[in-house]
């Protein structure tokens, strides 16, 4: 893994925040990752907005809609993190789907992503067995392509596992992305599984909305990822969203290392 990922979940359990770029503009975009660094997100994943985003709930589909109505392209959001490495070096993650990544081209996608040091990708699409084409690429360019473990892999678990660089996503539910009233999967038992092949962290998604369910996701696991809770407080207060999430970052980074002892 990169060593800025590494570090991430060496302070304790970490928080992972998620946004899309250019919701409600390019700007507050840039504004929200140097307010949610500053109130304790260890990694912050970027959506690069797509239309057709199949993991997405209604929540996180609307703010690509708001996004690609800005004509925000993928150029830039390259742009973008070039902007905000000039004041931080908070490890970055891009969420993305194969097809971006393909028609940008992959290794030109790879070789800017290296330009302006980004940290890894995730491709919630791409499955294990399809994961080389994307990941050996890279790899050559010293970003991690994350793996994502869902309830449904049972028997490929461990086999995803072995092979994981950064951290690996851990699905907390079936579906798509959201919040949710309830996580009922047994996250502990899938996280005994991978903990007997690897020692890459492992982060819980998917459907953490409040305090309570990240400090329980995060005591089964290495830390929590929150996408639905924070794009509804972007899409609610818009270009005024500064304050909120950075309120409700530090409350989760709160309630994340609430379960360290």
């Amino acid at each position: 893994m990169t060593d800025k990922i590494s570090r991430a979940f060496e302070k304790g359990k970490a928080f992972i925040p998620f946004i899309t770029a250019g919701d409600p503009d390019l700007d507050t975009t840039e504004k929200l990752v140097y307010e949610m660094e500053k109130s304790g997100a260890d990694i912050i994943e970027l959506g690069i907005p797509f239309s057709d985003p199949t993991a997405e709930g209604p929540v996180i589909m609307e703010a690509n809609n708001r996004a690609l109505s800005n004509k925000v392209t993928t150029d830039d959001v390259f742009a973008l993190v070039e902007k905000i490495r000039k004041n931080s070096e908070i490890p970055l993650v891009f969420m993305t789907y194969a097809n971006v990544v393909f028609s940008y081209g992959t290794e030109k996608f790879a070789e800017k992503m290296a330009g302006c040091r980004m940290n890894g990708l995730i491709l919630p699409d791409v499955p294990y067995e399809e994961k080389h084409e994307f990941s050996d690429v890279m790899k050559e360019h010293g970003i991690d392509l994350i793996s994502m473990i869902a309830p449904t892999s049972e028997d490929r678990i461990q086999m995803i596992a072995r092979e994981a660089d950064g951290f690996i996503y851990l699905v907390s539910s079936l579906g798509v992305t959201g919040t949710r009233s309830e996580i009922t999967t047994d996250i502990g038992a899938i996280v005994k599984k991978i903990r007997e092949v690897t020692d890459t962290p492992v982060a819980v998604g998917f459907g953490i909305s409040d305090e309570d369910e990240a400090e329980k996701m995060a005591s089964l696991s290495d830390g929590a990822i929150v996408g639905s809770a924070i794009v509804k407080l972007v899409a609610k207060y818009g270009k005024e969203s500064i304050a909120p999430v950075g309120e409700f970052v530090r409350k989760m980074k709160k309630a994340v290392m609430s379960c360290v002892n």
